[in-house]
C-alpha cells in the first residue's frame, strides 16, 4: 500500500477501495459456499436481478468509452485525442468488471465458457453477446498496446475495427432483451438503438469524471487545453442527453398507448408502481434533467459543471439499467403465482447481491487508480 499511495489522500482512497473489494470478495465467497438459491433474492419468476443490471451498466460504459475515445484517434477530432489512452484502459477495466458481475450471476461460468466454444448455438443472441464482447475485449487490448507504443496507424486500424465491434456487441446486447417475445416490455427493435445512444451518454460522463478528478487528486488546475476539451465535451453531452430524453419518452409511449397486455403493466410499474421513485428521481431528475440543464447553460458549462453533470448522469444511468432489467420481469408470465403485490411480482436485492455490486464498483476504480499510478496515460505525442 505504501508503494501505491504516498500522500494521505491517496492512502485513504486506496483504503476505501480496498475495503469495497473486501466486501465484494466476502460476498462472492458466501455465494460459493451457500449457493445462489440461499443468498440471492432472484426467483424462478424473476431470474435476472441487480447483478445483470450491473453487468449491463459496466459493458454499456465500456462501449461508450470506446465510442467517445474513437472520436480522437479514429475520426481525427484533435480535442479528443488527449483522452485516448485513459478512455481505452477504462473501457477494458469496465468490460472485465462487467464479465465478473455476470460471472457471479451464473451458476457455472467456467462451464459456460467451455461449451461456448465446444457447442456453439449460432441462433442464440446470448452466444453472440459473449463472442462479440470477447472479440471486442481483444481489440481493445490491441488498441491500447498501440496507443501506449505511439503506433498511430495500428491504433487507428484496431480503433476502427473496435468501433464496429463495439456497436455490434452492444446492439446485440439490446437484442438479448429485444428478441424475448415472452417479455412484452423488452420485445421489439427499440432496445438495440436505445442501448447504443445511452452508451454514448455513459462514455461521455465517465470521460468527464476521470479528466476532472485526475487533475483534482493531483492538486493541480486543469490546463487550458483540458478546459477547452471539457467545454466541448459538455456541448456533446448536452446533445446526447437531449436525444436520450426523447428516447425515454418514446420508450414510455408504446407501453401506454392502447394498454398492450404485459407492456402496459410493466410501464406503469416504472411510472406509478414499485419502480416509480427510481424512475422519476434517479433516472429523470438526477440522470437527465439536472445534467442537461447544467450543460445547456453556458454559465454552468464549466469544467466543474461538466464533471457534476457526468457524476449525476452516471448515477442516473445505473438506476436506468436496474429499472429496465427489473421492470421487464415484474409482470408474471403464468397464472397462479403466489406473492403478487397489486398484480406484480416483487424483487429486492439481497445483502450479498449488494455486496457484490459494491465490490465490482470498488474493483473497477481500484484497477483504474493503479493504472493511473503506474502507467503514463497522458496525451500522445505525434
Amino acid at each position: 500500500m505504501t508503494a501505491i499511495a504516498k500522500r494521505p489522500g491517496e492512502l485513504l482512497w486506496f483504503a476505501l477501495l480496498g475495503a469495497g473489494v473486501l466486501i465484494g470478495a466476502v460476498s462472492a465467497v458466501t455465494v460459493l459456499i451457500k449457493g445462489h438459491a440461499h443468498v440471492y433474492n432472484v426467483t424462478r419468476e424473476i431470474p435476472w436481478g441487480i447483478l445483470i443490471a450491473t453487468y449491463v451498466f459496466f459493458v454499456v460504459s465500456s462501449t461508450g468509452l470506446c465510442l467517445v475515445s474513437s472520436l480522437g484517434h479514429v475520426f481525427g477530432i484533435e480535442k479528443f485525442e488527449l483522452i485516448g489512452r485513459r478512455a481505452i484502459i477504462l473501457a477494458i477495466i469496465t468490460l472485465i468488471t462487467g464479465f465478473g458481475a455476470i460471472g457471479m450471476e451464473l451458476n457455472h461460468p467456467i462451464r459456460m465458457g467451455i461449451y461456448t466454444i465446444l457447442s456453439p448455438n449460432f441462433a442464440s443472441p446470448i452466444w453472440w453477446m459473449g463472442t462479440l464482447y470477447g472479440l471486442y475485449l481483444a481489440l481493445l487490448c490491441g488498441e491500447f498496446y498501440f496507443l501506449m507504443k505511439g503506433h498511430h496507424k495500428g491504433a487507428f486500424a484496431l480503433g476502427m475495427i473496435g468501433f464496429i465491434a463495439a456497436i455490434s456487441a452492444h446492439s446485440n446486447l439490446g437484442a438479448v432483451f429485444g428478441l424475448l417475445e415472452a417479455r412484452p416490455y423488452w420485445h421489439g427493435s427499440f432496445l438495440p438503438i436505445y442501448f447504443i445512444l445511452s452508451a454514448l451518454v455513459s462514455g461521455g460522463a465517465l470521460v468527464a469524471l476521470f479528466v476532472y478528478f485526475n487533475h483534482k487528486f493531483r492538486g493541480i488546475d486543469l490546463p487550458d487545453h483540458y478546459q477547452e476539451f471539457m467545454v466541448s465535451l459538455g456541448k456533446l453531452q448536452a446533445l446526447f442527453l437531449t436525444i436520450l430524453i426523447f428516447f425515454v419518452i418514446w420508450k414510455i409511449i408504446p407501453g401506454l398507448y392502447g394498454q398492450p397486455p404485459g407492456k402496459y403493466e410493466a410501464t406503469m410499474a416504472t411510472l406509478t408502481g414499485p419502480l416509480a421513485f427510481n424512475f422519476w428521481f434517479f433516472e429523470v431528475l438526477i440522470g437527465l434533467l439536472i445534467p442537461v440543464t447544467i450543460l445547456l447553460n453556458r454559465a454552468t458549462r464549466t469544467p466543474f459543471g461538466v464533471m457534476v453533470a457526468g457524476l449525476l448522469s452516471t448515477a442516473g444511468i445505473f438506476f436506468m439499467r436496474y429499472d429496465l432489467v427489473i421492470a421487464g420481469q415484474l409482470v408474471p408470465m403464468r397464472e397462479g403465482v403466489d406473492g403478487l403485490v397489486n398484480g406484480l411480482l416483487t424483487y429486492t436485492p439481497s445483502i450479498t447481491e449488494l455486496g457484490i455490486v459494491i465490490g465490482a464498483m470498488a474493483f473497477c476504480l481500484l484497477l483504474y487508480s493503479i493504472a493511473e499510478k503506474f502507467l503514463y496515460l497522458g496525451e500522445q505525442k505525434h
